[in-house]
């Protein structure tokens, strides 16, 4: 089990996991039962360099997306009921195959269709995101969401970054009414 972090929280994967190469962030919810209405939460993920912008649209990782132009960050698929055990949807990063540039990947999950459903991260329950050692599946660091966010319909889960010559994950747990357009706007991407 790894380290449980709050909001705000973050931790050096670097020291510890001492020669960690490959990581993968596990993004996970349940829809609460109140309405019996079905909807579909997405991960994204979005590379980021120092003025904390993605470095290009091609780092707006996501179903449609899945891949960055070297491969190092890659979305593993979609899980349109986000039933089951487990991580709904999962982001692979190759740490050493980076580019340089690249600063921060910021972790994401968005409500689809939220403007044609009414859907708010109000009706999502026992939200997570988690990093695991691709090498041994350990779970290094995880951050339970537990905010009521009645009006949200995107959400940035937490972010993976640089900080010298060590990667580290903040847990961070901040919603967006505007969904993931004006996630993506904050962030540079040019829908």
């Amino acid at each position: 089990m790894g380290i449980s972090l709050v909001k705000g929280g973050n931790l050096s994967l670097t020291k510890a996991a001492p020669g960690l190469s490959k990581i993968m962030v596990g993004l996970g919810w349940d829809a609460r039962t109140t309405t019996g209405d079905k909807f579909d939460l997405d991960a994204s993920a979005l590379g980021c360099g120092e003025n904390g912008t993605v470095l290009s649209n091609d780092y707006f990782i996501f179903f449609n997306q899945a891949r960055s132009p070297e491969g190092a960050i890659e979305h593993l698929g979609d899980n349109r009921t986000g039933e089951g055990a487990g991580d709904d949807e999962v982001v692979a990063i190759d740490l050493t195959a980076t580019p340089a540039a690249l600063d921060k990947v910021v972790f994401v999950a968005s409500i689809y269709d939220a403007e044609t459903t009414g859907t708010t991260f109000g009706q999502v329950r026992n939200a997570y995101i988690r990093v695991v050692n691709s090498a041994d599946n350990s779970e290094l660091a995880r951050f339970d969401l537990s905010e009521d966010a009645s009006v949200e319909t995107a959400m940035v889960f937490g972010e993976l970054y640089r900080h010298g010559a060590e990667w580290k994950f903040r847990a961070i747990g901040q919603g967006y009414s505007s969904g993931l357009a004006g996630i993506a706007k904050d962030y540079g991407v040019n829908l």
